[in-house]
């Protein structure tokens, strides 16, 4: 397919003599579509050429020479040079590449990349809950979308499996163990063994000793401890491979904290050699204050004992040895920007090359809100993550019996809308914002919402459904050259260009926003546009130009980790 903003930087090239790769980086799309399909703004040249912008604008019209068959016309807006490409062409081009490419949008940008995302990560013996739905589907989002583009791109849930709380926990068990039926109810469970434990540590300082002692236990390798560790972990799983069914999760590693137990002495042994490890209030930590970061990085507590960051240090050792990443992405809420701020600068001591450290990124996000404000369920402020998915699933399904009651697989159909509409949710602004949860917006099939999208495509369905299939030889572009189709071609052909703008800026509500745009232009069209004409050329094209509409939703939902239900 015709790159335009590419044939445009090279005709500016040949004038101006500048790389046509770096004129391309200054092309911008103007937010007002009577201003051109691209924009060059003339001021990037300013300081080279020693003209005014306009002046450098008269000029370059002037001189460059265009094929007109792909620009219909140049105009100029003060500094801007405005270029009208050819709707014929557009439209030519990206229906013939909808019809031969199954992986529209699809490209080779990633190819020889290697991602790691490590993302979900929930904590062992503890509740599934709503704050870990947001890495989880980010992560999933930006895994699926780097892999579209052909990044070699490998998941990661970096599991809470490690850490103090088991010494808290192993110590409860030993306590009173037998008065909890783990293995009947496990997470539950252990959460009240870990509650009833936690009170004992305020009242009894030697309770909290007994606990610390037993997480040292743990890494040092002590039958009893890791035995109990080893049931606590297995069981937790199982629970919590119930909300990545309902998800739709798969990662490639299940590497957790504790994986890299018999890794972190190397990391020790190398920071004790840069002589930046120092003791501390009997804690050896590393002062990062010469980097503008006022709180120490602590290394080993002052029982021996490792921490998160040794264990985040000893991970980005072994996935740059393992994994040769470009670029490795932790997916978790901005409370950690601190603690990823210390652990890539103490990276940088390891003696990585320099294209692991600058691969390391944080992609942080907001809290998850209720309209009020705050959280509440019976069990405190937690809502458990399984019961909000299955809860979304039955709310969708009584919407659909109240809209279709006769539809077929309500129960498949209500599981596609139900998650469809928490997940699009989660992504549908941007990450860092915190999200407003609230059933009535989330699960409106009118709003700006994932049911919203999946009536779209249901209504793209059932039309071709009617229709049948349309060949692309039957179709033409010059009968589709009004604005509301028009408005659907220049969305169908940025698709590649979106998707490359989330792994920019590891962005997924990018897509989500324009899946937003693509279903309201096509409900335009479909108002405005009168699909079953006698006209069969006019009628070919157009039920075409839905079968593309519908072939880019699904596809940009599936990216998001969102299925698409065949009816409604």
């Amino acid at each position: 397919m015709v790159d335009f903003k590419q044939e445009i930087a090279n005709i500016i090239s040949k004038v101006v003599e500048i790389d046509a790769k770096e004129l391309k980086e200054y092309i911008e799309i103007p937010k007002d579509v009577k201003n051109g399909d691209y924009a060059f703004p003339c001021f990037r040249l300013a300081k080279e050429l020693k003209k005014a912008p306009p002046a450098i604008a008269e000029e370059l019209k002037e001189k460059i020479q265009i094929n007109k068959e792909l620009i219909e016309k140049i105009e100029i807006v003060g500094g801007y040079l405005n270029f009208y490409i050819s709707t014929i062409k557009l439209t030519g081009e990206v229906l013939n590449e909808i019809a031969k490419q199954p992986k529209y949008g699809a490209n080779e940008i990633g190819k020889g990349k290697n991602i790691v995302i490590d993302y979900s990560a929930p904590n062992i013996a503890k509740p599934f809950h709503i704050g870990h739905l947001r890495s989880t589907v980010i992560g999933a989002a930006l895994y699926n979308i780097y892999k579209y583009l052909g990044y070699n791109v490998t998941g990661i849930n970096h599991l809470g499996d490690y850490g103090t709380q088991f010494g808290k926990l192993i110590e409860g068990y030993r306590l009173w163990g037998d008065e909890y039926d783990i293995d009947k109810s496990p997470i539950e469970e252990l959460t009240k063994i870990y509650i009833r434990i936690n009170q004992l540590c305020k009242e009894d300082e030697n309770v909290l000793q007994a606990c610390r002692d037993n997480f040292k236990k743990l890494e040092d390798g002590d039958e009893y401890c890791v035995s109990l560790w080893t049931k606590f972990r297995e069981l937790s799983l199982k629970e919590f491979q119930k909300v990545y069914d309902l998800l739709g999760s798969k990662f490639d590693s299940w590497n957790g904290e504790a994986f890299y137990s018999d890794k972190m002495p190397e990391v020790i042994s190398i920071l004790e050699k840069t002589g930046k490890l120092i003791e501390s209030q009997g804690a050896r930590i590393v002062d990062l204050e010469d980097k503008g970061i006022n709180t120490p990085c602590i290394i080993e507590k002052t029982n021996g004992s490792t921490t998160y960051a040794t264990r985040d240090l000893a991970a980005i050792l072994y996935r740059a040895r393992n994994y040769d990443f470009d670029k490795a992405l932790y997916v978790t809420s901005y409370e950690q920007v601190l603690h990823f701020k210390q652990v890539f600068e103490v990276a940088k001591l390891l003696g990585l090359d320099e294209k692991y450290t600058k691969g390391l990124e944080h992609v942080p996000f907001g809290m998850v809100l209720l309209p009020t404000g705050k959280m509440s369920t019976r069990e405190g402020n937690i809502v458990k993550l399984e019961d909000l998915l299955e809860e979304a699933i039955s709310r969708a399904k009584e919407i659909i019996e109240q809209k279709n009651p006769s539809l077929p697989n309500k129960d498949e159909i209500s599981k596609k809308v139900g998650i469809g509409a928490v997940i699009f949710n989660d992504l549908a602004n941007s990450r860092v914002k915190d999200e407003i949860f609230d059933w009535n917006q989330i699960l409106n099939f009118q709003g700006e919402t994932g049911p919203y999208i999946q009536y779209t495509y249901v209504r793209t369905q059932s039309l071709l459904e009617k229709t049948g299939n349309v060949e692309i030889e039957d179709v033409r572009a010059e009968l589709l050259q009004d604005i509301y189709s028009q408005n659907i071609v220049k969305l169908l052909y940025n698709f590649t260009d979106i998707l490359e703008q989330v792994t920019e800026k590891n962005e997924p509500s990018i897509l989500s926003r324009y899946l937003i745009d693509l279903s309201k232009a096509y409900s335009a069209f479909y108002n405005e546009n009168k699909i079953m004409v006698e006209d069969t050329e006019m009628k070919n094209s157009r039920i075409y130009l839905t079968y593309a509409v519908g072939k880019v939703l699904k596809t940009g939902a599936n990216l998001l980790g969102i299925e698409m239900p065949d009816k409604m």
